[in-house]
């Protein structure tokens, strides 16, 4: 079977290792015999748990025997003993039947010591020899392909980026070899390999969250020009496709291989990828066969036009890899009307289950699932910048982030053009990315609050002072607002606005802020605090900050503190003694476009039926 990327590894060259241990040579530490280069089992172990927990940082110190001179390792001075004429050597004392059990005891017990330290020795580096030793294995099993461009002028704002790990990973729906066997259709249908699948997954340098972006594989795109890819060769040629306007996504694979996808996708994302994951069909089928099966729930039959009865009976139900990879492709489903669509979050809501499942002790204490889950990973994926070793220690650093923290987005469109792509709304997906990068609150989803700024905020000064003079409430319909949400809850800039507006107030924009703030504050211009005094008395616990940037509009900024409640405006003349903040309140940042309403998405931590 050939897939895109293949490369055999070629078997190791040069002479054997020299078996003969190195002679002892004096160590740096003091001690002969103990070569510089070779580690006490203390040592070892110690860095073996380094190894497995990397922010372990209190480690017991190995004990050390103390100096010993050339002869002293071998005779060591009996110790003395104190007896009522003073102290005399233990070896010129009578030996009595008692006194032999005990030295005998004591020899036993330092034999069983010593037997047992060489034990954990040999299990230590049975278990390091094992685990790297699996490690190299798991590595030979990926197949190697050029697909990165990290020097792209298209990223956005890359050291904004510093330290994000980002990943394309790509579904094939190569017809050949294994693929055909599992239902994928044969050569004679398509020739090649297209992108089935495409998504975008970036997990911010603090690993608070996971996005998972998909796109569609019929979106209307420009393809650059690009180095011809030969999938049957599972590799490029020196032919060079010149690129065209208006031409679906899965072309670009198709055409140009990983190498073109990337740049289009980097093109369109403005993200920084930094790793390329692709997969093939029969590889996805091994993958849940491996452990044991993914549940999913569907509330009616699934049917699709070409493949036939998928799902047949509705309901929650754990289904197998022949299954799932039906689940995943089928995209003629009449109940679901909306072609490649509904295919997309029948993807989100498998791939959510799946990661359930992952994270459960069901796959990850299980050996045999666990590797053979790995096995069949590595060994139906063609990758670059991508080993078991940094797959592990990126998953060590997500352990402590909740389902609830992984969203899937789906970059929205505006119907299909002459030829049926799909048209982008570029504006849109300007925004979805732009938020991405300033890691703002996205749809759906739920992070686990960071406790150290948790604290901080709860810490903050409370010390008010009064204004400078009582100020009367104006008419809302006199006030221009502007709603900003910097409280990390999706959605509630929008109802605030609504809120406001149907109180009289002038709405003049909803977004996002880029940051936090604890406190709900109202931003106003010099000569507006009446105005800015009206609105924050219509929003219980709102804080005034006079700022110079708004030019006449009063800036709502939602803290963490904000309940959600809007109450009506007080009338007109009312005397107001409003909350000015802290002489020491400092928030700086910009509004960003609000993220749009249809926005398609899914969250891991959803586990409703639909």
């Amino acid at each position: 079977m050939s897939r895109p990327g293949y490369r055999p590894r070629p078997e190791p060259s040069g002479p054997p290792a020299d078996p003969t241990p190195p002679e002892p040579e004096q160590s740096p530490r003091g001690g002969r015999g103990e070569p510089s280069d070779r580690l006490s089992v203390a040592e070892l172990m110690q860095r073996v748990g380094r190894e497995d927990d990397p922010e372990a940082t209190d480690l017991t110190p190995p004990v050390q025997d103390p100096p010993r001179s050339a002869t002293s390792w071998m005779y060591r001075a009996k110790p003395a003993a104190v007896t009522p004429d003073g102290p005399t050597q233990v070896g010129t004392a009578p030996s009595t039947r008692l006194v032999e059990s005990k030295a005998r005891k004591r020899r036993r017990l330092r034999l069983m010591g010593r037997t047992a330290t060489a034990f954990v020795a040999v299990m230590v580096l049975a278990m390091t020899g094992v685990v790297w030793g699996y490690l190299r294995a798991t590595d030979s099993g990926f197949s190697q392909v050029a697909a990165l461009d990290l020097d792209s002028t298209d990223v956005v704002d890359p050291g904004g980026q510093y330290g994000d790990e980002t990943y394309l990973i790509v579904g094939t729906d190569t017809r050949a070899g294994a693929n055909a066997a599992v239902g994928a259709g044969t050569e004679a249908d398509a020739e090649g390999a297209r992108s089935d699948t495409v998504i975008l997954v970036n997990i911010p340098a603090d690993r608070s969250r996971v996005v998972a972006v998909s796109f569609p594989r019929d979106l209307d795109v420009d393809l650059p020009s690009c180095q011809a890819w030969d999938n049957t060769a599972a590799q490029y040629t020196d032919e060079i496709n010149p690129g065209g306007y208006s031409d679906k996504l899965n072309s670009a694979y198709a055409l140009g291989g990983p190498k073109c996808l990337v740049k289009v996708i980097q093109k369109m994302s403005g993200l920084k990828i930094g790793h390329f994951i692709g997969m093939d069909f029969s590889g996805f089928e091994s993958m849940v066969n491996e452990i044991g099966g993914v549940e999913v729930c569907t509330t009616t039959p699934l049917v699709d036009g070409e493949l036939g009865t998928v799902i047949a009976t509705p309901g929650r139900q754990t289904i197998d890899g022949v299954t799932a990879l039906n689940y995943v492709r089928a995209r003629k489903v009449d109940a679901e009307g909306n072609g490649d669509y509904g295919r997309i979050k029948r993807q989100q809501v498998f791939l959510s289950s799946l990661l359930r499942g992952a994270l459960s002790n069901k796959v990850l204490f299980d050996p045999g699932k666990l590797n053979g889950f790995i096995s069949a990973f590595t060994k139906e994926t063609f990758v670059q910048n991508v080993d078991t070793k940094s797959l592990v220690t990126l998953g060590r650093s997500l352990q402590k982030v909740d389902a609830g923290a992984v969203t899937f987005l789906t970059v929205p469109t505006a119907g299909t053009n002459e030829y049926g792509n799909e048209i982008p709304r570029l504006d849109d997906i300007d925004a979805i990315f732009g938020a991405i990068i300033d890691d703002e609150p996205l749809p759906g989803e739920v992070r686990t609050p960071d406790p150290v700024a948790t604290e901080a905020a709860q810490a903050a000064p409370t010390a008010t002072r009064p204004p400078a003079a009582a100020v009367q409430a104006v008419d809302p319909s006199m006030v221009t607002v502007q709603v900003s949400n910097a409280s990390g809850v999706t959605g509630v800039a929008a109802q605030a606005a609504e809120s406001l507006g149907a109180s009289g107030f002038s709405i003049y924009g909803v977004g996002n802020y880029s940051g936090t703030s604890a406190a709900t504050l109202v931003r106003f211009g010099p000569g507006q605090e009446a105005e800015a005094a009206t609105v924050a008395a219509a929003i219980p616990g709102a804080q005034l900050l006079e700022s110079d940037d708004l030019d006449g509009i009063v800036d709502v900024v939602l803290g963490t503190d904000f309940e959600g409640l809007v109450a009506a405006p007080p009338s007109v003349g009312t005397e107001l003694n409003p909350t000015i903040a802290p002489r020491s309140t400092v928030i700086s940042g910009k509004t960003i476009e609000e993220l749009p309403a249809d926005l398609a998405y899914t969250n891991a931590g959803d586990t409703s039926c639909g």
